[in-house]
């Protein structure tokens, strides 16, 4: 199935952040197969019944990728698969979100509490305020913003709760080391969320892999340029493919 890329969406946006990189793929590749899996409604922060959701459900021998939390998550399911999934592809996802003593290129762990509580007390206004922090950097960031805000979907509190307390809990270091498939991880230099020096840490991490560095974009980079990023994952399974 080296035909196929399944993505996964971050965290309370929904899978309309992801539907132009889809469309721009498919027309790059006529016969490359681009499916957009929406993340499991869980309201539990276990890893583990999220990697069995995501295995029930996810085609096997796919290339996986995500964006933010859905990069994490990929990567978490590519170790698991190991051979029976043909790469891996990610786009604005730090191998930690939140900062800690081994990996401390990520947000603050007390600015990711402040989010956690106000999600808990007024999520619909935490749920702007994380799509305007997706649009920093961006050329049009209050437009890019509306536009994520409103595609998103209607979801349950206990699920944005939970799915966030397990973003505060991945730390996919030893994933993406397990997984001997080919890794393209793109980043991006204005990020509000992730800062830009965890390209370098993960060079250093994983030196054999594929990581980028878009300099003048933010979070939301594969809805700036979807057509750039689209052509950066093109050459990435190409390349890869001929292997």
């Amino acid at each position: 199935m080296r035909d196929r890329l399944i993505l996964l969406p971050g965290w309370g946006l929904g899978i309309s952040p992801l539907d132009p990189l889809a469309a721009a793929l498919q027309g790059l590749d006529e016969h490359l197969r681009v499916e957009i899996e929406p993340l499991p409604e869980l309201e539990s922060s276990d890893l583990e019944e999220w990697l069995d959701e995501l295995d029930a459900s996810v085609p096997q021998d796919a290339w996986l990728g995500g964006w933010s939390l859905g990069g994490m998550l990929a990567a978490e399911l590519a170790a698991r698969r190991g051979d029976r999934c043909c790469g891996l592809i990610t786009l604005a996802s730090n191998p930690s979100f939140v900062a800690h003593e081994q990996w401390p290129s990520a947000m603050p762990g007390e600015t990711f509490e402040a989010f956690l509580a106000g999600c808990m007390a007024d999520p619909r206004m935490t749920l702007k305020r994380f799509s305007l922090l997706c649009a920093q950097g961006a050329e049009d960031p209050r437009g890019l913003s509306r536009l994520l805000l409103g595609g998103a979907p209607n979801s349950a509190v206990p699920v944005l709760v939970s799915s966030l307390e397990l973003l505060a809990q991945l730390d996919i270091r030893q994933a993406l080391q397990a997984f001997r498939g080919p890794q393209l991880h793109l980043f991006a230099g204005l990020d509000g969320l992730v800062p830009a020096e965890a390209a370098g840490e993960l060079l250093a991490l994983l030196p054999d892999v594929e990581i980028g560095l878009i300099e003048q974009a933010g979070h939301a980079f594969l809805l700036e340029d979807p057509h750039g990023v689209a052509g950066a994952i093109q050459a990435f399974l190409h390349e890869s493919g001929d292997d």
